[in-house]
């Protein structure tokens, strides 16, 4: 054990029993009173707090953009270092430690909380709007050309693919390292121990759980927003649902009712149950659109799609001189605040469910293995649906009648439409439930002090706060509400950035005491 970073402080030590709950005073009282204020004021004054969102994304990805592209491309060259130094052999929780799920379940559980209603939401609608130039183009490459089908494709791979991967892999195994390692709460302020010692109890340990709790609360938001518009528009197209607020919201209401039933049922019974399901129908579908898709090798456009990718990693990457700087901002940096924001979620998810990996198993997996999966989602979707633009098939030969219809238009060009939008409307609707339920998990666990177990009440509680943001979000943002969504992701995950990188140098110096005292016991 690594003896220098063991507290004497135990889970839950600070916390107050209220409500039924098992609340960790002031992480709870500060993150929810400033939750439900933000609610009020948003419902209250919508056009005004549209309008202050706005000017906040604007001026934060802005001035922040250097700092954001550097920094994620640095935590992704740091958890590669991380599989090839002498840490790498360390075993999460111990050297005798056992997996607690298989390695079905375990990239099962990962994939569905990390990307899931993204995937299908942003599949289609991302290499769409790169490729009609919506927006400014990747690079500034012509738009509807060859070259620019290309660049949609290697672009939207770059904004899914390992350095996205990178921040999640980093956080989840800083949380699991210091909770099944060191015996600490599994709750961010430990991941801190190493630099600030008995003063994560205090202070700054709450600053920093606060952090985590409202970065992941306002990234989940986002996703919930956006899955409800497309839950809205898969509907729309098969039963002429209207797309209003009020069907979104309606929505919202009934995934988080679910959610919450989900959430209630803990984690064997509830969330693994969900992901096992759902990325099970989600195979389904990616083999059925494979199989009858448009008239494009698959392996040729893996490879290709792979090619493109890989090609302009560091091109992408760069953020000095480059003529697409509205188009980086607006896409690159935005991304990159939203899965810093997902990272406490997704991270802390992860390590609850990755005991007994090594450094090693853990960092390649969780780069690796969603990166490949990703690759082969986003090619068939994305491929599919560029194909059918170029060639003047279906609806999507006139371009998107919306991004959350993008790919129920791309459906919609393949045999058997209806019965394949039935399945990506419950595709959406159970990633929707799992993003829920996994955030929830989290977020009780935080505010209960690390505590893996919180009362019901709590996980209720904190369930109900995520559809309420996600509404209030699309209720303020009225027919910007995309623009409000990512406008509270973006403010709540850029400052966020800085914890991430400081938690890359604690981990570090965790896994080397750690190994040190290995060789010398």
């Amino acid at each position: 054990m690594a003896r220098k970073y063991r507290s004497d402080h135990t889970i839950g030590e600070d916390n107050i029993r209220l409500w039924g709950m098992d609340i960790h005073n002031p992480v709870f009282f500060v993150s929810a009173s400033f939750i439900i204020l933000f609610v009020m004021v948003t419902i209250q004054f919508p056009a005004q707090t549209n309008e202050a969102l706005g000017a906040a994304r604007g001026w934060t990805l802005a001035t922040f953009d250097s700092f954001m592209m550097t920094a994620v491309s640095a935590i992704l060259v740091f958890c590669l270092a991380l599989t090839v130094l002498p840490v790498s052999k360390i075993r999460l929780g111990g050297e005798n430690a056992e997996p607690e799920f298989s390695r079905m379940s375990w990239f099962a559980m990962l994939f569905s909380a990390g990307m899931g209603i993204g995937l299908m939401f942003w599949g289609v609608a991302e290499p769409m709007t790169y490729y009609i130039g919506a927006g400014g183009t990747p690079l500034g490459v012509s738009p509807q050309t060859p070259e620019a089908a290309d660049m949609a494709m290697a672009a939207t791979l770059y904004h899914w693919g390992l350095h996205a991967w990178s921040i999640y892999a980093v956080m989840g195994l800083a949380l699991a390292f210091f909770s099944f390692n060191c015996k600490l709460p599994l709750t961010l302020r430990s991941a801190f121990y190493p630099l600030l010692g008995e003063r994560c109890w205090g202070w700054p340990g709450h600053v920093i759980d606060t952090f985590a709790v409202l970065a992941t609360i306002f990234g989940l938001a986002t996703s919930l927003g956006l899955g409800a518009s497309q839950v809205n528009s898969g509907l729309s197209m098969l039963f002429g649902v209207e797309e209003a607020l009020n069907t979104k919201l309606s929505i919202i209401i009934f995934v988080t009712f679910i959610a919450t039933i989900s959430v209630v049922r803990g984690l064997d019974g509830g969330v693994k149950v969900l992901s096992n399901f759902n990325m099970l129908l989600a195979f389904a579908l990616l083999a059925f659109i494979v199989l009858v898709g448009s008239d494009i090798s698959v392996v040729g456009a893996l490879v290709d799609s792979a090619g493109n990718y890989l090609g302009n990693i560091v091109p992408l990457s760069n953020w000095a001189g480059r003529d697409d700087e509205q188009w980086m901002q607006d896409w690159t940096v935005f991304y990159w605040a939203w899965w810093v924001s997902w990272s406490p979620f997704v991270g802390m998810f992860i390590a609850r469910v990755s005991k007994g990996r090594t450094v090693r198993e853990f960092i390649i997996a969780v780069l690796l293995v969603p990166t490949l999966v990703t690759l082969i989602w986003m090619s068939v979707f994305g491929m599919n649906a560029l194909h059918q633009a170029q060639s003047g098939i279906g609806s999507l030969a006139e371009g998107m009648s919306s991004m959350s219809l993008a790919t129920f238009q791309m459906l919609e060009g393949l045999p058997f439409s209806e019965l394949t939008t039935v399945v990506g409307v419950v595709l959406v609707l159970v990633f929707f439930i799992t993003s829920s339920d996994s955030g929830s998990l989290v977020i009780d666990g935080i505010t209960a002090g690390g505590k893996h177990d919180a009362p019901v009440p709590q996980r209720i509680f904190w369930a109900t706060m995520e559809g309420l943001l996600a509404a209030a979000l699309l209720y303020g943002g009225g027919r910007q509400a995309l623009a409000a969504l990512q406008a509270g992701t973006v403010i709540a995950g850029i400052p966020f950035t800085l914890i991430l990188l400081l938690v890359c140098f604690s981990l570090y110096k965790g896994l080397n005491a750690n190994l040190r005292e290995s060789r010398q016991s």
